[in-house]
């Protein structure tokens, strides 16, 4: 193989930062979950989880509160995944 000539090599990029948006869908799909059945399990209708899921409306305490709960992660987790994006992993 020869030498390796490290400046061939490009640092990788960093992570994404997700949004809650991004963070609701994809705990959801890391369960295996359907919007359905995260509603049945979060008490939030399935239409509201399609307009959260694709950032139209707007999740406030209450709703986070009760994605947490369904999730069995802190509300923090869902409410600021800038912050805690190494716990979201986690979390599935």
């Amino acid at each position: 193989m020869g030498n390796i000539n490290k400046k061939n090599y490009i640092p990788a990029k960093q992570h994404t930062v997700l949004s809650t948006a991004e963070v609701i869908k994809m705990l959801r799909e890391l369960k295996g979950w359907t919007q359905e059945a995260l509603a049945a399990k979060s008490g939030i209708n399935a239409k509201n989880i399609s307009l959260l899921e694709n950032n139209r409306l707007e999740i406030g305490k209450k709703r986070a509160e009760q994605l947490a709960r369904a999730f069995d992660v802190h509300p923090a987790i869902i409410m600021f995944p800038e912050y805690e994006s190494a716990e979201i992993l986690k979390a599935a």
